[in-house]
């Protein structure tokens, strides 16, 4: 474990702060001059590596904490005295979630409790922002879809155009989408009931540097880093599946803005994703990797997974429009960031491994 930040200066908290966008918004806040805890348990592999670079770049600036979320006793140490906290630590996969749907709550329930509690019984003022996900609206079975360009499309123009917004119901399936979606709430209650001033990111598909990627999680990373490698890549249906995908630096721009104005956006709930213009389907992150990296991608298909939706488009109008956000950055510019990146990371990765 290391030392406190030595400063006078109050830290932000980002809890599961080692992982991919936790560990990128730490290094924005800690470039805008904020002083960071990272509180992480590292259980993710290669995300020590990521600890290793913020303390480079910010020295003085990053302190970590390495500790389970569930621990109750080493939250309230890292989040009493804070000026606000961002929740990501998490059970992040649905394949987990189904192999052990105890520990998925756990993680992602306990946690998320345990952290309100102590918020509102210790430090009833500081902020908290709640990283959640698309899961919490299910599969969308119900959405009639259709094959459009080698990819599903809703037959309702208003969600082609749009995607879903914040009025869908929500219909949590898998373990980890019932886990995620009553953090989710519990956070919104919170706020509700209590006056705590919390908030939520519904996120879609982010990815960008610093993303471990695996089949379960961070697929647009593990695809790239597939092709790059050569490995295979296995593809659970048939590969038209979409979703929208939105670069780390403007999901990371999303939580900075959502600090600033919590007093604003204080109970609300928001789709944070790169919305139709970066809708994209599995075979398009394939063809567009095989290009960036001029060789072909070896494929595996197997069926189906539980609970995966074959479309799901962040509206993110709402987010836009209450975050004063940038128009995102399109996935083909983002796609060529993040190859650079695994291109220029591959030797250290592989001297590490």
């Amino acid at each position: 474990m290391s030392a406190p930040v030595s400063s006078a200066q109050a830290p932000i908290v980002v809890t599961g702060g080692a992982g991919f966008i936790g560990a990128n918004l730490a290094d924005r806040l800690a470039s805008d001059g904020e002083h960071v805890l990272v509180f992480d348990t590292l259980a993710r592999p290669g995300v020590e590596r990521n600890v290793a670079w913020l303390k480079r770049r910010h020295h003085g600036r990053i302190a970590f904490r390495r500790a389970d979320i569930r621990d109750l006793n080493a939250c309230a140490e890292a989040v009493c005295g804070a000026t606000a906290v961002f929740h990501f630590a998490a059970q992040v996969a649905v394949t987990t979630s189904l192999e052990n749907p105890v520990e998925d709550f756990a993680v992602n329930v306990c946690g998320a409790i345990g952290l309100l509690e102590i918020l509102r019984r210790r430090s009833p003022r500081t902020p908290l922002i709640f990283a959640s996900t698309n899961k919490v609206y299910g599969d969308l079975a119900e959405v009639p879809l259709r094959l459009s360009d080698e990819a599903y499309r809703p037959v309702d123009a208003s969600l082609a155009a749009n995607g879903v917004n914040e009025t869908q119901k929500l219909d949590f399936h898998t373990p980890y989408g019932c886990s995620k979606g009553a953090a989710d709430q519990y956070v919104l209650d919170y706020a509700r009931c209590f006056g705590l001033r919390t908030s939520v990111l519904r996120m879609s598909c982010i990815y960008g540097p610093r993303q471990m990627g695996t089949e379960d999680q961070g697929w647009i990373a593990h695809v790239l880093r597939r092709v790059f490698s050569g490995e295979a890549i296995t593809i659970h249906g048939d590969g038209r599946q979409v979703r929208d995908a939105l670069y780390v630096d403007d999901a990371v721009s999303a939580y900075a803005a959502a600090l600033t104005r919590i007093d604003d956006i204080a109970g609300c709930v928001f789709n944070l994703g790169g919305g139709p213009a970066n809708a994209v389907s599995l075979r398009d992150v394939i063809a567009c990797a095989e290009n960036l990296f001029q060789r072909p991608a070896r494929l595996v298909f197997e069926p189906w997974r539980a609970g995966d939706q074959r479309w799901y488009v962040s509206d993110a109008r709402r987010a836009r429009d209450a975050l004063a956000l940038a128009d995102p950055l399109p996935w083909r510019d983002g796609l060529a960031r993040l190859a650079d990146w695994i291109a220029a990371e591959a030797p250290q990765a592989r001297a590490e491994a």
